[in-house]
């Protein structure tokens, strides 16, 4: 058979913000007065938590003690990052009032995507330490990554290809929608207050 008939277009919008992005000037700094006591300025959760309203930051939500930004470069559809509000990068420097917000965060989160997506399963973990994969040490994340049956296949296998069907301004814009909807009681972290994202921006991310 000839190889050109088994080719087929790959649609992967995100990725060219990434291969534009190479040759773009770095983003305008934000006010320090924007930062919280502790932050790392060149830390993108420490950004996203400053300028969360901003689109381009892909955040999903945030209150008092966490914050849910999309991955921009996901391992999969729906990929989330949940990470506490401050800079820090073990467990051990949570507050027990930070360990509940984020586990209660988590799994509101994990419902959400549930019912945005409807996932097979979920993978949800941590790395510790660049060793351990990490790519941002200082900022303690949670990694949530819904799993569809099927979704390791041929390509990954054959072709060191992933291809994820929905561009990150689409996802934004559907879990922003979603998580503005008054959650049950067991979806609530029960520590958003006025100045958490209740009223967001919905423009989506430029792509």
């Amino acid at each position: 058979m000839d190889e050109d008939k088994l080719r087929e277009l790959i649609w992967a919008p995100w990725r060219i913000s990434y291969i534009e992005g190479c040759d773009q000037p770095a983003p305008s700094p934000l006010n320090p007065e924007l930062f919280l006591p502790g932050a790392d300025p060149g830390c993108f959760l420490c950004q996203a938590v400053a300028d969360a309203q901003n689109p381009e930051r892909l955040v999903i939500f945030r209150d008092q003690l966490s914050v849910v930004v999309l991955n921009r470069y996901p391992y999969n559809n729906g990929h989330l990052l949940i990470a506490p509000l401050r800079h820090v990068g073990h467990p051990g420097d949570l507050s027990p009032e930070e360990h509940t917000a984020l586990m209660l965060t988590l799994t509101r989160m994990i419902r959400l995507l549930e019912q945005s997506l409807q996932p097979d399963g979920f993978n949800v973990g941590l790395n510790l330490g660049r060793v351990a994969g990490a790519g941002l040490p200082g900022h303690l994340h949670w990694h949530v990554v819904p799993r569809w049956n099927g979704d390791t296949n041929f390509m990954p296998v054959l072709a060191g290809a992933k291809v994820i069907p929905q561009s990150l301004a689409a996802l934004w814009q559907l879990l922003r929608e979603k998580v503005q909807q008054k959650p049950t009681p067991a979806q609530s972290t029960g520590a958003v207050t006025k100045n958490d994202i209740s009223q967001p921006n919905t423009n989506p991310p430029q792509e």
